[in-house]
This record gives structure tokens, C-alpha cells and sequence, in this order.
């Protein structure tokens, strides 16, 4: 790590800073292990903010909803710039919560790393892992940041041994902390040999490693040597040569293995003492990619797939990555891949295949703007009020319009009926709706023709609790809600069968003719899968895709009335007419044939089960395992630690309703709760709620 100083608080970060200078990094953990804190303490040490804000009061920078500093939790996704050391950053600070999964997903698509922040008291937690593997799916190098080192039951070594058994991570600890608790004293900066320490005013101090410190820190020195040798052949020769490596080899090593995934570096520290931060700011700069670092983008181009060329001259490639709204209209944040954009140039919307008009660009800090003509490759921007903008888009030139992978929002899992309190209010009730549903695509918003209800599809009770009271508040419309009801799917009870589809209508004239034989198996993995064995010209190439259109189109609603997952369907064999086949009657008997099928194969209705985590004093362990069973669930472990209890449980979606008004009851508001979605499992169709 480098020797730190604070930069100057006019050192503001410029619109076009130097690429290999440049950090694109979120923040990401389990919630409530201090994300906002250790962003607000960051932009205090690099000069961005000049007085911290805190959670618990409100007033923390990154937290601009009324509703997160009312809740004292991030909901939204938010970026700020920021300089440490000449080197500029993007941070995008994210939420805990799994109900706000989509703005974490969102955020680790263009992000370039991330710092993963755990709390030293209860380490890697359900949601952690989740975080995590977002992360490892979009290849996002990572480093760990164990906070909350100042509070009772903190332990390093604990948490050090989850990152190996619960990530798959190998960490390798460049921070380490002196003491837990109230004898948390400051941090062995590994590389250096050195010991730091923060005063009352969170100012660093810089000492001699005490006596007693030194074998743990060489030790730890001797490790962290050993991993970066694996890095290379020649860093592999100098470690066998001199059998240690020096300060510039291993941040060397370090660098390459971090940037493969293979290592991460993992420090520590107390993000509300002050404490830890210029270290893990080095962090940043030393083991996180600058945008060149990462291997440049795939898209599609004319159905071929094509390497995005990452220069600010080359041609545009920039991606949507989320849309919100304000009295001013709307905002696009943006990552460009390669080319760039100019304030009032038009260019091309390819998931859209629309010309767009760039109006004004602005560097976000926060809910503050600073507004810049242009941006570069590699850069997070915001675009005000692009039409039609929504997340996922690919912006490019009109000549050379490929489109990036789009950005795949969770399947929502709870839904609410709702309905204006005045019938004038309905307009201003449905506006406001789809207003957040274009902003979050983990939002659904659909018309129930059987009842004539308005349906909100969201992932939790939470989710649509927030999107519900910022549409009372933003829309000023009174919205009352019905039960809320769960997501159920449905599969096959058979393993195997095949079924036969057929349509064959003449009413005078031209007719309409189709024959298709299908067979439906249980899939090991994944929602659907077509295969297509006909041989022979039985049918025709040309109505291939009707019988898969019909096909995805019986999954959509099974015979229990749900969407049907993991089957895969095959077409056999069929037949056609000459004259009277054609792609309605295609689509038609294939939807048919799987409808007949899935109805031989003794349908069986899906419900979504939780993974719940709760975390509460053990004196209250026998009611929380008590709430739990008689809720259906399944108690899957039980750990002590320090006086506090944590128990994880499977519980359908359906009993949890409630669970964390009755949690608070039984534990004198002294326990709390998470639940992550595990996966769909067999349920009593007679007991399930249907929308």
C-alpha cells in the first residue's frame, strides 16, 4: 500500500481523468455491515464532503430518498466521484437488502471492481453470498473490507476462515487489525511493516511496529509473498531464489492474481471511528482494475458476435444501466465502453432502433450534478431526459449498431393487488406506478382481466412497501392494497411422457392444418429448454419457429393456470397440408401438444422458499425456532457467538408475511431477520393463494 496523505478538498475530480488513474468500484455487503458509513467516511478523507452525515441520523450523503434516511437503509443505488492520491474514482454505493437485488445487479454490470464489506461481529452473511456471486458472474475483481473491528464479538480470524468456507475466496490480509472491541487499537499495514493508528478526530498516525507485533506481521508478510510468487514464472523464480519477494514484486503479483480472481486482498478497520480507510483507499488503487484492465465487452452485431474496441475514438458503445426520475425530468446513468459522447450529438439507440438526441451530461455526485460537454470510454455518466430511455439499452452510432447483453432483472415473488381511494385517482395512481416500473425492471405492473384488479409485482414485502409509499408521496394519490400473494410456479410430477397436438379446421375454403408430437422431460437445471429431432421434412424449416413460439407460450401458463419451469421440450414428429398449414396453426397445435402433455405428467404446483437468517440474543433462541416451525420452516443450522444467536431456516414465501413485526415482538425489538430466495419447491395446490 502506498504512504497516504489526505488530498486537498479542491482537488475535485475532473471530467476526463487518465485512464490507468481511473477506479470504477462499488460497495457491496450484507445490510447493515456499514456500506453507507465506510462510503461517507471515504469521501471525507478524500475532501469530497468536509462534515461525515451519519445512517441512524439521517443526514448520510450517499442516502438521498426521504424514505433511506426516514428507514436508515440504502434503497437506491448511488454514484458519487471522488480523487485520492491522483488517481479519480466512481463509487457507487449500493443497498444491502435482497428485495433491492436489481440495483446491486445493475451496478456490478459496469462497475470495473468492487470492495465487499463485511462486519467483523457476524461475518459472511446469507446476503453477503449473494452479493458475492453477482460479482463472480460479471467477473468483477474484489477486495474485502472487514468493518465494525471496534465493536464487542469481533473477530478476524473468524470472518477471515468464512471468506475461505462460505466465498471459496483465498484472502490474503494486508490490514490487520490489532484488538476487537473496546481494545480495537489500529492495523498492521502488512506490506509496509508498519503500524497505524487513528486518533479521537479519525486522523492516521504512523508508527513502528511494536515488539509484540512483529512475528504476526511477518508471518503475514512471508504469506502474502508466497501467494504473488504464483503469478508469474519470473515472480515464481525470485521467491525461490531469495525465498521472500519484495514490496514492488508483490504488488505486483498481488495485482495480477486480484484482477484473475484468484486472490483478494482483505483488510481491515471501523468505518465509523475512522479507522482503516486511507489503507483501504490505497487498496482501491493498488489491486482494483482501471477500465483498460478489464477485458473489453462482447456484443452483438448483425447476429455475429463482435469485441467492442475501447478508445475514445472508436466507434460508440455505451450502456443503460439505470433510470430514474425527479421534478426535473428523467436521468440516465450510462457506462461507455468505448467511444464517446457529446453534449446535444444524436446517436443511435440500438435496442430500440431510434435516433436519440443527447441533451445535458452530468458528473452525479450523490443527488448533486456538475454538468460536462463530454465524456470518454471507460466513464459512468448521466444523460437528463433521453427518450425512451430504460435499463439495459445500448447506446451506439447509427452506422456500426450493436447492442451489449442486456441487464436481467430476478423474477419477482411477491405480488400486491392495489387500487386508488378515489376512482379519479386512478390515472395519477397507474402513472406513478409505471413511472417506478420503468425505473426498476424487477418491478411488474399487469391488469388482472378476471378481476379487474391492478396487480404490482415486486421482490418482497419491502420492495413494494417503499415503491407504494414514494408513489403516495411523489404522486400525492391515496393507494390502498389487498393480500399480498406469491409467485408460484409449476413442473412436471412424470418424468417423461409425449403428447400429440393437433388442429384441423375447414369451414369452406381455405383451412387451417397442423400436427406436432412432442416429448416433455424433467430438466437438471435451468426454467425451459426446445430441441427439434424431426427429420424427414415431416414439417416444413419454415414453421420451426411457429412450433417454438407455441411451445414458450404453453410454459407461460401451465394447467394449474402458472408458469411452467424446468421442462424441456422436444419436437418428434407432426405433419402438414400443402395448402392449409401455416405458422397460427403451427403455433396452435404446439401449444396443444405441451398443454396435453403437461396435463398426462401430473402436474405439481411450485412455491418460492426462503432462506431466513436470523440473527437474535440467544436468551431468545427457543422462540425464534418456535416462530420459525410453526411458519413451516425448516431450522438448517444453529450458531452461537457472544451471547447472540444465529438461526437459518427454510420458509416458504407464503408464511413469512409478518414474520419481522412478530421477530420484533418476541425479542423486545432486539432481533432481526433476512431472508434470500432459495428456490421453488412442491407445495398443496389446496393451500396455495392464487392472484
Amino acid at each position: 500500500m502506498t504512504n497516504t496523505t489526505p488530498r486537498a478538498a479542491s482537488n475535485k475530480a475532473s471530467a476526463h481523468p487518465v485512464r490507468n488513474h481511473w477506479r470504477n468500484f462499488g460497495i457491496i455487503a450484507h445490510i447493515d455491515a456499514g456500506k453507507t458509513t465506510l462510503s461517507e467516511r471515504i469521501l471525507f478523507k478524500t475532501g469530497e464532503i468536509h462534515r461525515t452525515g451519519e445512517v441512524h441520523e439521517g443526514n448520510a450523503t450517499m442516502d438521498t430518498m426521504a424514505l433511506e434516511k426516514e428507514r436508515g437503509i440504502t434503497i437506491g443505488a448511488a454514484a458519487t466521484r471522488c480523487v485520492w492520491n491522483g488517481h479519480e474514482f466512481t463509487l457507487i454505493d449500493t443497498p444491502g437488502h435482497i428485495d433491492f437485488a436489481i440495483e446491486v445487479e445493475r451496478s456490478l454490470r459496469v462497475l470495473d471492481g468492487a470492495i465487499t464489506v463485511l462486519s467483523g461481529v457476524a461475518g459472511v452473511q446469507p446476503q453477503t453470498e449473494t452479493v458475492w456471486h453477482q460479482a463472480e458472474k460479471h467477473g468483477v475483481p474484489m477486495i474485502i473490507f472487514v468493518n465494525k473491528m471496534d465493536q464487542t464479538g469481533a473477530d478476524f480470524a473468524r470472518v477471515t476462515e468464512q471468506v475461505r468456507k462460505h466465498l471459496g475466496a483465498r484472502p490474503v490480509p494486508l490490514a490487520i487489525p490489532v484488538g476487537a472491541g473496546d481494545e480495537f487499537t489500529g492495523v498492521i499495514d502488512v506490506l509496509q511493516q508498519r503500524f497505524l493508528q487513528w486518533d479521537a478526530k479519525g486522523n492516521m498516525m504512523v508508527l513502528a511496529l511494536p515488539a509484540e507485533l512483529q512475528a504476526q506481521a511477518q508471518a503475514a508478510y512471508a504469506y502474502a509473498a508466497s501467494v504473488a510468487a504464483e503469478a508469474s514464472d519470473a515472480l515464481t523464480d525470485a521467491y525461490l531464489a531469495n525465498d521472500t519477494l519484495t514490496h514492488a514484486e508483490i504488488l505486483q503479483g498481488l495485482r495480477s492474481l486480484t484482477l484473475a480472481r484468484k486472490a483478494t486482498p482483505m483488510l481491515a478497520g471501523s468505518a465509523y471511528k475512522n479507522a482503516g480507510i486511507e489503507p483501504l483507499l490505497d487498496a482501491v488503487i493498488d489491486w482494483l482494475p482501471a477500465p483498460d484492465d478489464r477485458a473489453a465487452p462482447v456484443a452483438t452485431l448483425n447476429g455475429e458476435s463482435v469485441t467492442v474496441a475501447t478508445g475514445d475514438a472508436d466507434p460508440l458503445a455505451a450502456l443503460v444501466f439505470k433510470v430514474t426520475h425527479d421534478e426535473h425530468g428523467s436521468l440516465a446513468f450510462v457506462r461507455i465502453y468505448g467511444g464517446s459522447l457529446h453534449e446535444g450529438e444524436t446517436i443511435w439507440n440500438a435496442s430500440l432502433d431510434s435516433s436519440v438526441r443527447i441533451g445535458r451530461l452530468y458528473v452525479v455526485h450523490a443527488d448533486e450534478r456538475t454538468s460536462t460537454t463530454q465524456s470518454g470510454a471507460g466513464s459512468i455518466i448521466a444523460i437528463a431526459n433521453l427518450k425512451d430511455a430504460l435499463t439495459g439499452q445500448t447506446l451506439s452510432g447509427k452506422s456500426q449498431p450493436w447492442t451489449l447483453e442486456t441487464i436481467h432483472a430476478g423474477e419477482p415473488v411477491v405480488a400486491l393487488a392495489v387500487e386508488p381511494g378515489s376512482g379519479t385517482d386512478r390515472a395519477k395512481m397507474l402513472a406513478a406506478l409505471d413511472k417506478f416500473r420503468r425505473e426498476d425492471p424487477s418491478l411488474r405492473l399487469e391488469n388482472n382481466v378476471e378481476t379487474g384488479e391492478t396487480i404490482l409485482w415486486g421482490m418482497g414485502e419491502l420492495h413494494l412497501d417503499v415503491v407504494l409509499e414514494r408513489a403516495r408521496r411523489e404522486a400525492a394519490v391515496d393507494i390502498r392494497v389487498g393480500a399480498p400473494h406469491v409467485a408460484y410456479k409449476e413442473t412436471m410430477g412424470l418424468p417423461m411422457v409425449e403428447a400429440e397436438g393437433k388442429l384441423d379446421k375447414q369451414n369452406g375454403g381455405k383451412g387451417m392444418y397442423a400436427r406436432v408430437v412432442v416429448r416433455l422431460e424433467l430438466l437438471d437445471e435451468g426454467d425451459f429448454a426446445f430441441a427439434n429431432v424431426v427429420k424427414g421434412g415431416v414439417i416444413p424449416t419454415a414453421f420451426f419457429p411457429a412450433v417454438e413460439k407455441g411451445v414458450q407460450q404453453a410454459m407461460q401458463q401451465g394447467p394449474l393456470g402458472q408458469k411452467v419451469t424446468g421442462v424441456k421440450v422436444t419436437l418428434l414428429d407432426g405433419d402438414f397440408h400443402a395448402v392449409d398449414s401455416n405458422e397460427m396453426a403451427f403455433i396452435i397445435a404446439a401449444k396443444e401438444a405441451v398443454l396435453t402433455g403437461l396435463r398426462k405428467a401430473n402436474p405439481v404446483l411450485l412455491e418460492p422458499v426462503m432462506k431466513v437468517t436470523v440473527d437474535a440474543p440467544a436468551i431468545n433462541t427457543g422462540d425464534v425456532i418456535g416462530d420459525l416451525q410453526k411458519r413451516s420452516g425448516r431450522v438448517l443450522g444453529i450458531t452461537e457467538n457472544t451471547g447472540r444467536v444465529e438461526v437459518i431456516a427454510d420458509v416458504p414465501l407464503t408464511k413469512l408475511f409478518g414474520h419481522t413485526n412478530d421477530l420484533r415482538s418476541l425479542s423486545q425489538g432486539r432481533a432481526f431477520a433476512s431472508a434470500v430466495y432459495a428456490r421453488h419447491a412442491a407445495c398443496d395446490v389446496n393451500e396455495a393463494s392464487f392472484v
